[in-house]
């Protein structure tokens, strides 16, 4: 079955510019030139929040891996963190001095990593909400960067026609990957961790080894890739470009698998879910769609198993036997239709249940989050306090 347009959202009032799925797959959110980021719940019938704080363009959004927060970049020069509530309260970081690009949380949701046209990169933490370091080797704007799934790499590509891998412990580039081409638009580590891709603006896709730093693979398109993203099997890629399409690309055959019109004009942003059943685009028509992938299961849970092998997405490390191994898992549909009905409405009231003890945590986490954020500025104040009281001491003693 080919992958199909589930939902459309509407309300942005200029290109959407990015798009990120929460782990529950509740929410959506976007960012758009419009200077808002929009929150869409995936229930029907439910209420969107629009969230309003940053002065100029939002750039990139990104849910924490947990789901209590949400991150934005801006050409305001800030990043903001926001709470996915009614209240929609948020902070904001600054350290960068031009547009913010791109904003990734690492996989356990404690750091933070942002692109800017600065030239450099920065790492801040998220809980204390402090700047850690910044990486500026890059001589021109820095379009993305992304930790590695185990936080210990950072991959950013620049319009110097340069992706640099870097050592987050050491905050030493380890490698650079010169892109003679054109530039890179987005760049993203594979769920293996083993190698990263590249949207070029030259209408090609790039795979490179991070341990061999080799081409494994390349797409010829012919328009703009403005976006790309992973799916969670590591098995199929989804791209955006600006000739209006999403292409899936299949890794492990090397070939485009679909390609998807829905957007008029510009296919700006595209994202997998985390369970990869579904994946969002956002366009210059101002529209968010959502598309269900209707990959075969089997297929993909097979490459789930086949992932952790360690194997590559080149395909030349998948044995036969490792990828034939999905023909066996295929379950019949028939096989549920047998259940007694009690059985299934006592799951159903149980996970509801769970649900319910899951979005009390979330708030309480929340509440938790925005008492640290106040803590910390009463904190800044104290310490302003002490300062002044020290200088006015210091200036009665002289």
């Amino acid at each position: 079955e080919d992958p199909s347009l589930e939902r459309h959202f509407k309300g942005h009032r200029d290109a959407v510019t990015s798009v990120d799925f929460s782990l529950n797959k509740k929410q959506l959110a976007s960012g758009s030139m419009d200077s808002c980021l929009m929150i869409w719940s995936m229930k029907p019938q439910m209420r969107a929040y629009r969230f309003v704080g940053h002065k100029d363009a939002v750039l990139c959004v990104q849910f924490s891996p947990s789901g209590h927060l949400v991150a934005s970049a801006s050409r305001d020069k800030t990043v903001r963190l926001w709470i996915p509530s009614l209240k929609g309260e948020s902070t904001v970081f600054k350290a960068h001095t031009a547009t913010v690009r791109s904003v990734h949380f690492s996989s356990d949701g404690q750091s933070l990593v942002t692109a800017s046209d600065d030239k450099t990169i920065k790492v801040w933490t998220v809980h204390r909400q402090k700047f850690l370091f910044s990486l500026s080797q890059h001589i021109n704007w820095v379009r993305c960067a992304r930790f590695s799934p185990d936080g210990r790499l950072i991959v950013s590509s620049s319009d110097d026609k340069t992706i640099k891998l870097w050592d987050k412990t050491s905050r030493e580039c380890i490698h650079s990957f010169c892109e003679h081409g054109g530039f890179v638009n987005h760049v993203d580590f594979h769920p293996s961790g083993t190698c990263i891709a590249a949207a070029g603006t030259d209408s090609t896709v790039k795979l490179w080894d991070v341990r061999m730093n080799r081409l494994l693979q390349h797409y010829q398109g012919n328009s703009v890739v403005n976006s790309l993203s992973f799916h969670p099997s590591g098995n199929y890629l989804v791209t955006a470009s600006n000739d209006s399409t999403l292409k899936i690309l299949d890794l492990l055959e090397g070939r485009l698998l679909y390609t998807l019109h829905g957007h008029q004009g510009p296919a700006t942003c595209v994202a997998f879910s985390r369970a990869g059943d579904l994946f969002a685009s956002g366009g210059s028509d101002e529209q968010v769609m959502v598309w269900k992938t209707n990959f075969d299961t089997a297929d993909y849970g097979d490459g789930l198993k086949t992932q952790k092998s360690g194997s590559s997405v080149d395909g030349s490390h998948h044995t036969g036997s490792e990828m034939d191994c999905g023909i066996h898992h295929k379950k019949t549909k028939t096989q549920d239709s047998g259940r007694n009905h009690g059985q299934q409405e006592e799951e159903a009231g149980l996970v509801n249940t769970l649900e319910h003890i899951m979005g009390q945590l979330d708030v309480l986490t929340q509440t938790v989050s925005i008492l640290e954020q106040r803590l910390t500025l009463t904190e800044d104040k104290l310490k302003e306090c002490l300062e002044n009281q020290q200088k006015i001491i210091q200036s009665k003693t002289n």
